[in-house]
């Protein structure tokens, strides 16, 4: 596959637009909701189960399904362990993911810490009201850097695994090419994000078992707005 073509993305015109990727990713989904239900949770229980090593692999296997839909494709539910296939790739891009994300929170944990012992302190010393008031400016505080660096994140690495598997990239390429084009187009990413975040608390309502439910959609709209800024190549993810 040419190098070159395989490292392009393409920004829309009209950037991401949240609400239209939601409801592309609902009617990409809809006919066979049942099966991507089945893949999606399986998938992520697998991933969850042996995280540092499974995560990738079944992050591939799972965005595959996506991708050959979107490709029209026959999908079945055995694809998903087909991702194991970019088992080297996925599994270096989820460890620099990982040492880039605890590299990034822990400092922020470290800072939380250093602020509760030091408004504790203050408390002890001191009766004013202001003690309270200056703790709860700092645990908002916090609760903002918490919610920039999670977002940040996202933004960045969304589109490695899907990289991986439609681009065939090796793991740390796939992550340049997420953060540029994550950065590239971060403000409607950023609404994609908190939409289906909003989309997810909704499905907690109901027992928490209504997460389950939203996620195929979750995923689906992402894979949208993954086609939007990097069109389809003529190699199209294959089964194996």
């Amino acid at each position: 596959m040419d190098s070159a073509a395989s490292k392009v993305f393409h920004s829309p015109p009209a950037g991401i637009q949240p609400l239209d990727c939601l409801t592309r990713g609902w009617e990409l989904v809809k006919d066979q909701y049942w099966l991507f239900l089945g893949i999606t949770t399986v998938g992520l229980i697998i991933a969850n189960a042996l995280a540092i090593v499974l995560m990738g692999p079944m992050m591939c296997g799972i965005n595959m399904c996506y991708l050959r839909k979107l490709a029209r494709q026959p999908v079945k539910f055995e694809m998903v362990f087909q991702g194991f296939d970019y088992f080297k790739e996925s599994f270096i891009a989820g460890l620099i993911i990982t040492g880039f994300s605890l590299a990034v929170i822990l400092p922020v944990y470290f800072l939380m810490f250093i602020g509760i012992f030091g408004t504790a302190a203050l408390s002890a010393a001191s009766e004013s009201e202001w003690v309270g008031v200056f703790s709860l400016g700092f645990m908002l505080l916090f609760a903002l850097m918490f919610f920039v660096v999670i977002m940040g994140m996202s933004i960045l690495f969304i589109f490695v695994f899907p990289l991986i598997v439609d681009r065939h990239l090796s793991g740390w390429e796939a992550i340049k090419l997420s953060a540029r084009a994550g950065w590239a187009n971060f403000w409607g990413l950023l609404g994609l994000i908190l939409l289906l975040a909003l989309l997810t608390v909704i499905g907690v309502m109901f027992c928490y078992v209504g997460v389950f439910f939203v996620i195929p959609v979750n995923i689906a709209a992402f894979i949208i707005a993954y086609r939007k800024l990097f069109p389809a190549l003529e190699e199209a993810p294959h089964e194996a």
